[in-house]
């Protein structure tokens, strides 16, 4: 099985700190391969970048990964150089021009027709220092705001405590229940955005282990705020089978802070013994299925990651779905399932 490679677009205004938290993601990824699309030269200073080509040069990074610079015109044919197998390349990660319009990336990824390619989300990247000046300037910025999946609030050791509060508790208000992250230096955990390979990594077809995502490396540096104050996991694990559409509804309308969820689930439809791979990534919802593997039990485990994230009420919400056998749901239940499945040529 041939897995999907996910793209994550990173934006923000110029300054906020993409190429930041870029370098921090190629220094801090154990060992995945990461694909990194540029779409401005001029900003692009990766670990001095080993980059000295022109536009659309690929250039082999010394931690296995691969960087490039295209026009977003070329993105298809790059995504597709990409994802060839040979590539071996785990995410791909795009980092939009400070002036981009990240709405053009979006539809450019989601409409991509390769089927190893699917949609990782949009990051959304904000200066806590110049954020209200920038937006004052440039308001379309808070429409790009409401496209994220992801906003990171750099720079936060700039600015006093009750200065950030403010400042995202009015990120807050234009994106609802997209969690809205604070962090210095662009230090964002790889896990909250792509699932990590590790040596323990399972096979594909297997559920990944988030464990290691709470592993914080820079405790002891002055000033550093922690990972895990706000950066939460946690599974959900049934032996009962679940409501299609009370799944789907969770998934539609998540609790506020998820920003991840990805897992295996059973359905409780009569006649439906198909093992349903699910994939949640801000907005974006994925159904894949496929066989349970000879003597697996049909049981149904998700993970779930997030910003602020109530795990109580997300585990209740999610206890909800299930169903105590015999009980079964009609076929139409599964109709919500379907909209979110690709289609197989």
């Amino acid at each position: 099985m041939v897995g999907v490679i996910p793209v994550v677009v990173v934006a923000g205004f110029l300054g906020s700190g993409k190429t930041t938290l870029l370098n921090h993601l190629l220094r801090n990824n154990r060992g995945t391969r990461i694909g990194v699309v540029v779409n401005d030269f001029g900003a692009v200073n990766i670990d001095a970048m080993l980059v000295a080509g022109q536009v659309d040069a690929m250039v082999s990074l010394g931690n296995g990964c691969v960087c490039c610079a295209v026009d977003v015109s070329e993105l298809d044919d790059l995504f597709a150089r990409l994802a060839q197998p040979r590539s071996a390349v785990d995410v791909i990660v795009v980092e939009a021009s400070g002036l981009a319009e990240p709405r053009n990336l979006i539809r450019m990824v989601v409409a991509n027709p390769n089927p190893r390619i699917g949609y990782g989300g949009l990051v959304e990247v904000v200066d806590a220092e110049q954020f209200g000046q920038s937006s004052a300037r440039h308001p379309e910025l808070v429409s790009h705001l409401r496209l994220a999946d992801l906003v990171l609030v750099n720079k936060a050791d700039r600015v006093p405590e009750q200065a950030l509060t403010a400042l995202r508790g009015q990120l807050s208000e234009w994106v609802g229940q997209v969690p809205v992250y604070a962090t210095t230096h662009g230090r964002v955990d790889p896990g909250l955005l792509f699932d990590e390979r590790t040596p323990e990594t399972p096979t594909v077809g297997q559920q990944l282990s988030f464990d290691a995502l709470l592993d914080d490396h820079d405790h002891d540096e002055p000033g550093h705020r922690h990972l895990h104050d706000d950066y939460v996991t946690v599974t959900f694990t049934s032996e009962h089978p679940l409501d299609p559409r009370a799944l789907v509804g969770f998934l539609e309308d998540p609790p506020p802070g998820l920003f991840r969820a990805k897992g295996f689930v059973a359905f409780a439809v009569a006649g439906e013994r198909r093992k349903f791979e699910v994939h949640l990534v801000g907005r974006h919802i994925v159904f894949t299925p496929g066989p349970w593997a000879r003597g697996e039990q049909r049981v149904s485990n998700l993970v779930l990651i997030g910003a602020g994230l109530d795990t109580e009420q997300a585990l209740k919400r999610l206890r909800d779905t299930a169903v105590e056998p015999p009980a079964r749901c009609d076929e139409q239940a599964m109709l919500g399932v379907w909209r979110y499945t690709p289609s197989v040529d």
